[in-house]
């Protein structure tokens, strides 16, 4: 009897251990690849101050396409384009959401653009009560109120220079806020076959908006090798922060990871001040934790925490 006790107890042990050992792993995943996703902002905005912001989107969809597809063939995902509607829904507000970012990025430093991009968990809770019923709690307000206070510390400056970059970034969060809710309804299917539809929806809207602008590319910019580095850079990094995302997804809690996440303010906050020599004053600190806070909070404790997490793995 003692020693069938025993073995339960260590097989219990070591099942304890198997999560501690995955959920540090999904952690540094969630770290690297929150790195990476504040270096492709970065390298974004550089590359903005050398050609259109469009180009830029383009590099970006385009490099994600073909890991996409690469990725759904290798592991043998049954692809899917034309239905569901509710997929072609969460690819159009998705692809017109991450024009929304492009622009944002490169009209903005980085820090500001990334934490208005991550109000998304504001948008999904006030979508989800509108959409699907789910009322906000007197906590979720509290939250709701104290990012929307930070939102306007931060914007605060830009509007005052007439900078509506800011909108842009709030035009984002709310466009994937959307793309989410639309999750909440597909979840029969893959994963990665939702990843691979948003990516050649993606590609195909910042390809046409490329070319209806019209920031064709010069030859200047066609021989300018750094530009193109930083092109590639774009397109390298954002797979990068995908792959470590996805996988830390995949080890660990979904809505802890996503918190984690979060890192990626931090990380462009020290880009903006080693590159640009960025300052930041009392009242943008104060609105970038105040938009950090509830934030994370609510990915701990929206009504869609399991879908609300999927929108950094895109």
């Amino acid at each position: 009897m003692e020693a069938e006790i025993e073995t339960v107890e260590a097989a219990r042990m070591n099942q304890v251990h198997a999560e501690e050992a995955h959920a540090a792993q999904a952690y540094l995943s969630m770290l690297w690849g929150a790195l990476a996703f504040a270096s492709m902002g970065a390298l974004g905005h550089l590359a903005g101050e050398r050609c259109s912001w469009q180009l830029v989107a383009v590099a970006r969809t385009s490099l994600a396409l073909i890991f996409s597809v690469v990725f759904a063939l290798v592991s043998g995902v049954r692809l899917v384009f034309f239905k569901p509607a509710t997929l072609w829904l969460r690819s159009l507000f998705g692809s017109v959401g991450l024009l929304c970012s492009f622009y944002a990025l490169t009209h903005l430093p980085i820090s500001t653009s990334l934490t208005l991009s991550s109000t998304v968990p504001i948008w999904v809770a006030l979508l989800a009560w509108l959409l699907l019923g789910y009322r906000p709690t007197t906590q979720i307000w509290f939250a709701i109120i104290a990012a929307i206070i930070g939102v306007v510390l931060i914007q605060k400056p830009y509007w005052a220079g007439g900078n509506l970059a800011g909108l842009a970034a709030l035009a984002h969060a709310l466009c994937w806020a959307i793309g989410m809710i639309g999750l909440n309804r597909l979840s029969h299917i893959d994963t990665r076959a939702v990843v691979t539809h948003f990516a050649i929806v993606s590609t195909i809207v910042a390809l046409v908006f490329f070319l209806l602008t019209g920031a064709d590319i010069g030859l200047r910019q066609s021989g300018d090798k750094a530009l193109i580095a930083m092109l590639v850079g774009v397109g390298l990094t954002g797979t990068l922060g995908q792959l470590g995302m996805t996988r830390a997804f995949a080890l660990g809690h979904p809505s802890k990871v996503a918190v984690v996440g979060l890192m990626q303010i931090v990380f462009a906050c020290f880009f903006d001040l080693i590159i640009w020599r960025h300052r930041f004053d009392a009242l943008t600190i104060c609105g970038i934790l105040l938009v950090m806070a509830p934030t994370a909070w609510l990915l701990l404790h929206s009504p869609l925490r399991r879908n609300a997490s999927i929108h950094s793995t895109v």
